[in-house]
């Protein structure tokens, strides 16, 4: 069975980490993925891995914080495969780590420009098609800083959490033209972002190093846990389904089912005593 036969899927930072993870997944589920990354090397290899298991994909390299380089590939892959039905942003840097007070300003809005502005290129970019044709599937991962504070990891969690204000705001947006948008918490997974923060030392507090070492050694969230609940927001299953931030760890049965109230799933909003 493959549930997601001929579909068209567009994974930015599909290079390697969660999104290598999930481009494989959505292939061997029988979609035609777009791999888009900045990297040759990493599309080459995430392609040739994708190839040998079957499964169709089509490199596009391309910068997210550049929206002519994202119009051109989203153009490029739908001139080869079709217009572009599932988007699922996976691509993500830490900027600096450690205090504010210590950040260098570029480096801090280099991270803001890739997490935040060049999420809202990758939508910009395929929600024409997905408005016209009045259906689409967006994806956005998010990571821990979505929903709480991270000391040293300023610029990452405020990206974090600007990504779900962003998808709940955008799926307000499009929800007349039966486009869904939601977040995707995946779990603490071992990435090039671990490695980050092992190497950042004390500049990170301890508890952030000893899940680093912890997520190393063990890998983390399974890789199958991610691609089923990406595919499930990527499917017709959660068409009642948007604006919300859905996490690893959530029963998806019963948001399947309508079951769990809808508001656990939005940013954490500030009430007035």
């Amino acid at each position: 069975m493959r549930p997601f036969k001929d579909k068209v899927v567009l994974i930015t930072g599909a290079g390697r980490g969660i999104g290598k993870r999930l481009a494989i997944g959505f292939a061997h589920a029988g979609a035609r993925v777009g791999l888009l990354a900045r990297s040759k090397a990493e599309l080459d290899l995430a392609h040739l891995e994708i190839e040998h298991a079957g499964g169709m994909s089509l490199r596009l390299r391309a910068d997210v914080r550049d929206f002519e380089q994202m119009t051109a590939a989203v153009d490029k892959l739908e001139a080869q495969s079709g217009q572009v039905q599932i988007l699922i942003c996976a691509h993500a840097v830490f900027g600096h780590l450690g205090a504010l007070l210590d950040a260098p300003p570029r480096e801090w809005a280099d991270a803001a420009a890739t997490n935040l502005v060049g999420t809202m290129h990758a939508c910009r970019a395929v929600l024409p098609h997905m408005t016209e044709r009045r259906q689409g599937k967006i994806v956005l991962l998010v990571g821990p800083g979505a929903d709480a504070p991270r000391p040293g990891f300023s610029a990452y969690a405020a990206t974090q959490a600007a990504l779900v204000r962003f998808a709940e705001t955008l799926a307000e947006e499009v929800r007349e033209c039966n486009v869904q948008v939601n977040c995707m918490n995946p779990g603490p997974t071992y990435t090039s972002l671990t490695d980050e923060i092992l190497l950042a030392g004390q500049r990170v507090n301890a508890r952030e190093s000893q899940e680093a070492i912890q997520v190393r050694a063990t890998g983390g969230t399974a890789p199958e846990k991610q691609v089923h609940l990406a595919q499930f927001l990527a499917s017709d299953r959660s068409n009642h389904v948007s604006g919300k931030l859905i996490s690893i760890s959530d029963d998806l049965r019963k948001i399947e089912h309508g079951n769990a109230h809808a508001e656990i799933f939005t940013l954490r909003r500030i009430q007035k005593l």
